[in-house]
């Protein structure tokens, strides 16, 4: 499932459909195509494969699909890779790094 998520994210396209979920929830097909300047039929492969990945669900609504945005595999992730590379033996390497950087520019 991991695999998924990380493609999904991959594209920047599919990041900005995220973003604008992430600003209002219950987005109609219609209201996520505007502004985007992309066919009806290719926002609707983007948001099959964000739902896909579990990123995306949605909801009917009599004639109308409402997609949300599903932000827990993207907690996992932060919890399994970002946060573990963001303790204290990262910001050890960090500071190392930007010491030796400071000493090249001398």
């Amino acid at each position: 499932m991991m695999d998924a998520i990380f493609k999904a994210l991959a594209d920047p396209t599919r990041r900005a459909l995220l973003d604008r979920l992430l600003e209002r929830q219950g987005q109609t097909l219609t209201e996520l195509v505007d502004g985007l300047g992309m066919r009806r039929q290719s926002v609707a492969k983007h948001l099959a494969v964000l739902e896909g990945a579990g990123l995306v669900s949605c909801r009917w609504q009599g004639r109308e699909k409402l997609h949300y945005l599903n932000p827990l595999p993207i907690a996992e992730i932060s919890r399994r890779w970002l946060d573990r590379y963001s303790g204290e033996r990262a910001a050890a390497i960090l500071n190392l790094r930007d010491a030796l950087q400071e000493n090249d520019n001398e």
